[in-house]
C-alpha cells in the first residue's frame, strides 16, 4: 500500500496522466478513500509500478449480451475498477506489469466485498492489448473498456 515513506517524485512511465496522478493524487485519493494504490517496491526502495482499485458499479445495458443473461436484473451490477497500472520505465520489459496486474487480481478475488468483475478503462490501444492478452473482455461499443469476470479470476488462483 502506497505510503509516506515512498518517494514517487522520480517514478515515471511514459504516460503523462499516469505519472502526474501518481505523484499528486495518488496519496490524497488513498488518505480519503477513493482509491486504494499499491505500489511495488524494489530492494533498493525504487518504485517499480503501482497501480489503484476501488469501487465500481456499471450499467446492467453496458455489458455484452451473453454476459448479461447470467447476470440478476439489477441497474447496476458491483465491479472492481483497476483505475490505473503503470510500470517506470527503467523497469518496464521485466514483467512487472503482468505482476503487478496478478496481485490486483488477487486482492481483488480475494476481498469480501461482492464484485461481478474487474473493470479497466484501457489508456490507449497498447494498454488494450495488453489487457485483451491477459483474458479481458471488452465492452460493446467501448473497445478500451473491458472485463474480468471475479469467476474466472476465481479459477486463475485456485
Amino acid at each position: 500500500m502506497l505510503g509516506p515513506q515512498h518517494d514517487r517524485a522520480s517514478f515515471e512511465s511514459g504516460v503523462g496522466p499516469l505519472d502526474r496522478y501518481f505523484r499528486t493524487q495518488a496519496g490524497q485519493d488513498a488518505r480519503k478513500n477513493m482509491a486504494a494504490p499499491f505500489v511495488l517496491v524494489l530492494p533498493d526502495g525504487t518504485i517499480a509500478g503501482y497501480y489503484t482499485l476501488s469501487s465500481t458499479a456499471v450499467n446492467v445495458g453496458e455489458w455484452p449480451a451473453q454476459t448479461v443473461r447470467k447476470l440478476p436484473r439489477y441497474p447496476l451490477i458491483p465491479a472492481t475498477l483497476l483505475g490505473r497500472l503503470a510500470v517506470d520505465q527503467r523497469h518496464q520489459g521485466n514483467g512487472y506489469g503482468r505482476f503487478l496486474l496478478a496481485d490486483a487480481l488477487y486482492r481483488a478475488v480475494s476481498s469480501e466485498i461482492a464484485s461481478f468483475a474487474v473493470i479497466v478503462d484501457a489508456k490507449d490501444e497498447n494498454a488494450r492489448r495488453f489487457y485483451e492478452r491477459e483474458s479481458f473482455l471488452p465492452f460493446p461499443d467501448q473497445p478500451l473498456k473491458l472485463f474480468l469476470p471475479m469467476a474466472d479470476i476465481a479459477e486463475l488462483f485456485k
